[in-house]
């Protein structure tokens, strides 16, 4: 690149960010589209539209057929929002609330009446019901002719298929029509082309996949075991309020700032080149998120700090290359070169492992786990983008139009030579104390308060107290006046306050309350505000995590860390690499938790995030170290060498594990610093997280490789 060339790639870099800036702040057209504030928002940050549905009929409905139900509905309102949010009220209400939206008629029309779908042959027979349908999904399949063509596939429960079979064998000859009635309306009507006694058969002649989608859905919420009746509908504000979102917002552009004068001051030129990526990075992701119409919530935001911190962990592993490169005599030019193909493998394996978990988990989780999925994987690929492009495209730009001094690089110093392995005994006894303890501290919970776990209201259900106020409080007033006085009488946080707009009612959902807790709230209320304690409403509410979400969750998870098993195993053509960063990973797990444990932070649906957090940042911190390891294997003689080749790895490793930590643990803290008490509750794990994570890759990782390589030999053939 000549000096031209390189004014130009600066000119049009700077170009790119105003423009894209500009088109984050002011959008568009009028309607600001693809700005920062038309960016989808949870119900946490933005609000949404709640829908109370009623069972129809006197005769109460069973909790096995109210968890089902609740969890049908899930399933069907994701289509809306991957964050929306089922879960049951009283004995027979289920709430619905969905964020982003704000008509609730067009969200009832369209969702019609739950638990009213049956299949119904030409003589006007009834077939079978919905909740004879075990599953419906949109599908591919290929046609006569061998052409694609989308179709829903249907599964059905052992009683319907024995029905089913009868009334195909009855159709078939004379291929009559079975329709699909939803709400008294027929939504499909195909042709029976031949028996079917498996319970397996496709609905035909769907014109595309969307179309195919929309069927399923239909089928699925027809298919309630429960009939379901609109009993209320309301538009509600943000549950975190406004403030939480204004000082993150803060946090985060403060963070950013703190993070890239970090990088300029250790890394000179190179450091600023990656501010400047930073820049590039935090535009896209933006336009990204608006484009792909992605869901904003907390756990989201977590998604997109841990990516944050994998673009700037990226650069400093090519910034060290480069470094070590220049310290062998070699030019900027050649370095920068060499730096960024010998950094390659460890981005792209580092990157690629915690890619793989966030598309599992998108595809395989529900709720926060999916919308925590979306952002991360944005993210990641967007880091791999700016690291690997932007800053090169920068840093050669810099050097094109004269930058070329040495000084301005930097030069990498002599290695220390820490023995970490000698101490590996001291590491791995500190780890499991702290594992102990933290079981300990659970044993105890158990004990006290028949929980292990602070559990929030997400998991255990609590009670949501309906409010209705002399006078239109903001969100802002609830949040600073109204809140701080409900947490004294619950004792502590998770308290979520929820403005119906348009009225003086608010909604606060807290843990259960007793009788005696709910007379001390409305007391409270009544002396401070004045309130009519006769209006003041209480009802249980079930947890907004079901058990079929928590197990997806663990299901997902579980996948994902196998198949990242399986990636670090086939790139390192060594099980024992793999199996050690699972250890790694489980090892940062099971102190948060710990820590979770001991100091008793709320665990809500964001407790999932930062573990999915840790997990990620985990994998990355330990594939760098590993990368090392294995490219140092290539030099080894003897094998008494292997001691010498890890600790030497760690060593190389060891800047970028405590600049990549800190630059993290930064963003971070002043979110923690500047936060309410819900992101407060959500970054203070998150801190723990990110330090363990550094002392894991550091202190455990290449010491637990190289007892299992030790005392596991494998055919040479295999490493």
């Amino acid at each position: 690149m000549d000096k031209k060339k390189g004014l130009l790639s600066l000119f049009g870099i700077l170009i790119a960010i105003v423009a894209g800036g500009y088109v984050c702040i002011f959008g568009v057209d009028e309607n600001k589209a693809g700005s920062a504030a038309a960016i989808k928002q949870g119900l946490d940050l933005a609000g949404g539209v709640s829908i109370t549905y009623q069972v129809a009929g006197e005769e109460e409905p069973s909790p096995e057929d109210m968890a089902d139900t609740v969890y049908k509905l899930q399933k069907r309102v994701e289509v809306y929002s991957t964050e929306a949010l089922v879960y049951q009220e009283g004995n027979n209400r289920i709430n619905i609330e969905i964020p982003g939206v704000s008509d609730a008629n067009t969200i009832l029309e369209e969702l019609g009446k739950p638990g009213s779908l049956v299949f119904v042959d030409s003589e006007g027979n009834v077939v079978i019901d919905g909740t004879q349908i075990k599953e419906a999904q949109p599908a591919t399949q290929q046609d006569s002719m061998g052409n694609s063509e989308f179709v829903v596939a249907l599964t059905m429960t052992e009683e319907g298929s024995k029905k089913f079979a009868e009334a195909t064998r009855k159709a078939a000859p004379t291929q009559d029509i079975i329709y699909i009635i939803y709400d008294d309306e027929i939504v499909s009507a195909p042709s029976v082309q031949s028996e079917i006694t498996d319970g397996q058969c496709v609905i035909q002649g769907m014109a595309s996949y969307e179309e195919a989608e929309s069927l399923s859905s239909v089928i699925r919420i027809g298919g309630l075991k429960l009939e379901l009746e609109e009993l209320c509908s309301k538009v509600v504000g943000a549950q975190l309020g406004t403030q939480a979102i204004s000082t993150s917002l803060k946090a985060g552009a403060i963070g950013m700032v703190l993070v890239m004068i970090f990088m300029i001051v250790v890394y000179a030129i190179p450091g600023l080149a990656s501010a400047i990526a930073l820049v590039v990075y935090l535009v896209l992701t933006i336009l990204l998120l608006n484009g792909f119409e992605i869901t904003l919530t907390l756990p989201g935001i977590a998604g997109i700090i841990l990516s944050i911190g994998m673009a700037v962990d990226a650069n400093v592993i090519i910034f060290s290359r480069i470094r070590e490169e220049l310290a062998t005599g070699k030019t900027v030019r050649s370095s920068i070169k060499i730096g960024f193909q010998k950094a390659l493998s460890a981005i792209l394996d580092g990157n690629v492992t915690t890619l793989i978990a966030a598309l599992v988990l998108w595809f395989l989780g529900t709720g926060t786990v999916k919308g925590f999925a979306q952002t991360l994987a944005l993210g990641i690929a967007l880091s791999m983008f700016t690291a690997l492009v932007v800053t090169r495209i920068i840093l050669n730009a810099f050097f094109a139009i004269g930058i070329k001094d040495i000084k301005f690089y930097g030069i990498a110093k002599p290695v220390k030579k820490i023995d970490f392995l000698s101490k590996k005994a001291l590491y791995f006894g500190v780890s499991i104390a702290l594992i102990v303890v933290g079981f300990v501290s659970m044993g105890i919970n158990k004990m006290s308060t028949g929980d292990i776990l602070n559990y929030s209201l997400d998991f255990k259900g609590g009670t949501a107290t309906n409010i209705v106020f002399n006078e239109d409080l903001s969100i802002e007033e609830i949040d600073t006046l109204v809140v701080p006085l409900i947490e004294e009488v619950t004792g502590g946080g998770g308290v979520i306050p929820q403005k119906v707009q348009g009225t003086n009612e608010v909604i606060i959902k807290t843990r259960t309350l007793e009788l005696e807790e709910r007379e001390k709230v409305n007391l409270v209320l009544e002396e401070e505000f004045g309130v009519d304690v006769s209006k003041i409403t209480a009802e249980t509410i079930s947890s907004t995590i079901s058990g079929e979400m928590k197990s997806d969750a663990i299901v997902a998870i579980l996948v994902s860390t196998v198949c990242m098993l399986i990636y670090v195993w086939f790139r390192f053509k060594d099980i024992r690499f793999g199996a050690s960063s699972v250890i790694c990973l489980l090892h940062d797990v099971l102190i948060v938790i710990a820590f979770y444990s001991v100091a008793k932070v709320s665990v809500s649906s964001t407790f999932i995030a930062c573990v999915l957090t840790i997990v990620g940042y985990s994998i990355n911190a330990t594939i760098v170290i590993f990368d090392r390891v294995r490219e140092n294997m290539a030099e080894m003689k003897r094998k008494d060498d292997l001691k010498d080749v890890v600790n030497l790895s760690i060593n190389q490793s060891l800047s970028r594990s405590i600049f990549t930590s800190l630059t993290t643990f930064i963003m971070v803290a002043v979110l923690y610093v500047l936060g309410v008490t819900s992101i407060r509750e959500f970054a203070l794990p998150l801190m723990v997280g990110i330090v363990c994570g550094a002392f894991s890759s550091v202190c455990i990782a290449g010491a637990l490789w190289y007892i299992l390589r030790c005392k596991f030999e494998v055919k040479e053939s295999d490493e």
